[in-house]
């Protein structure tokens, strides 16, 4: 059994506006919940992802750690595979 988190970043462009930071919670291949900082919360895709969502979602220091993951990590480090043609 494998229990992980896999974060993100999906970027059209090198401005903040264009930078998505995404955080999805999986099970066995399976994923449960995700974040997206474009929503600003957590969806949850099964039974548990729902009410595990809700729980995070009450936990306004930590949602509020994840949207800035948006700048902290996606912008910081999308030059590392972003180039201007």
């Amino acid at each position: 059994f494998r229990h992980y988190y896999v974060s993100r970043c999906d970027f059209n462009s090198s401005e903040l506006n264009d930078i998505e930071y995404i955080r999805s919670v999986f099970y066995n291949k399976l994923e449960l919940a995700r974040f997206s900082s474009s929503l600003g919360k957590y969806v949850g895709y099964t039974e548990w992802g729902v009410k595990q969502a809700d729980y995070w979602n009450s936990q306004t220091a930590y949602i509020q750690q994840l949207k800035a993951q948006r700048e902290a990590y996606c912008l910081n480090n999308v030059g590392n595979d972003y180039y201007k043609a």
